[in-house]
């Protein structure tokens, strides 16, 4: 089963899913290393570990494409990626689908602020009108060529007009056709409780250092119906905590010695590296090139 087909089962399944969120290729290769099914990897993350600015929009399709093609290749479960408002308008859309589909994506979600899109638990947002999303669903699903692609829709109307519109735009946003409709900060159980009754499809539960420390247990979310939950910056904020930490360390002791206890074994990174199976193939194409020179040179 490919990626894309991974991402569906999980996404019709009765059982919660954690996805965390990945920031690079490393942070992607180590989530999957940990057991984990499925990978996000979201805007806010990629902002981050690309440019150390926060979410606010600044980065392009391109861009992105690049980034979480490295994040694809390097892991072989399903990565679900922020695709921020589409990069523009419906031949944006049409392109940005063709480009992250190239990158080994599974699944994507639009957002239908204004552009430049900025994370959905910042202040400042505004959302288009809900017929230019449309379209952007339309143009998105039309430009798929693996059908097996996932489109998501994410509305962040909750926290510019309310529940009520938010749950109306995820219903039309299913009618288009999405595979999902995503109300961004409905983050209650009696919300999400209310947004899987009137809307239909999946739904994806996201738990974000950006919302702050909300306390959601993962039990209630599961027997509510959720059916995947990502966490797009756990790995950003760990790795960013441990990074401080460590170099902190490191200046306060003026030795190298005492940090010795917060860094991963050298054996344990060339492990996840894949330094062996890549000097095992090495070597092999040298063996194979040299037993070919032999055998020329022999004639």
């Amino acid at each position: 089963m490919n990626v894309r087909k991974k991402l569906r089962a999980i996404m019709t399944g009765k059982r919660l899913v954690l996805m965390p969120g990945a920031y690079d290729a490393l942070s992607a290769r180590i989530i999957e290393a940990e057991g984990f099914e499925a990978i996000c990897a979201g805007g806010y993350a990629a902002i981050g570990s690309m440019l150390a600015q926060p979410d606010m929009g600044q980065s392009n399709m391109r861009d992105y494409a690049d980034h979480y093609a490295r994040i694809c290749a390097a892991v072989e479960v399903p990565v679900y990626v922020d695709a921020d408002t589409g990069f523009g308008g419906v031949n944006n859309v049409r392109q940005m689908v063709r480009a992250f589909e190239a990158a080994g994506v599974a699944g994507v979600f639009i957002s239908d602020q204004v552009f430049p899109n900025r994370c959905g638990y910042l202040p400042g947002k505004q959302v288009i009108p809900v017929e230019q999303m449309l379209a952007k669903i339309k143009a998105a699903l039309d430009a798929r060529r693996d059908p097996d692609f996932f489109i998501a829709a994410r509305t962040d109307a909750a926290g510019v007009e309310g529940l009520n519109a938010a749950i109306a735009r995820s219903q039309l946003f299913m009618e288009a056709g999405a595979d999902m409709a995503k109300p961004m900060g409905v983050d209650t159980i009696e919300d999400i409780k209310r947004v899987l009754r009137e809307v239909s499809g999946p739904h994806m539960a996201t738990l974000s250092q950006a919302a702050g420390f909300k306390q959601r247990s993962l039990k209630e979310l599961e027997a509510a119906g959720v059916v995947a939950a990502t966490f797009p910056s756990v790995a950003l904020f760990a790795a960013a905590h441990a990074v401080r930490n460590v170099l902190r360390i490191l200046k306060r002791e003026n030795s190298l010695t005492p940090t010795f206890p917060h860094l991963i074994p050298l054996e344990d990174y060339y492990e996840l590296v894949g330094l062996k199976a890549m000097l095992t193939r090495e070597e092999s194409y040298d063996q194979a090139a040299a037993a070919l020179a032999h055998k020329r040179a022999a004639e």
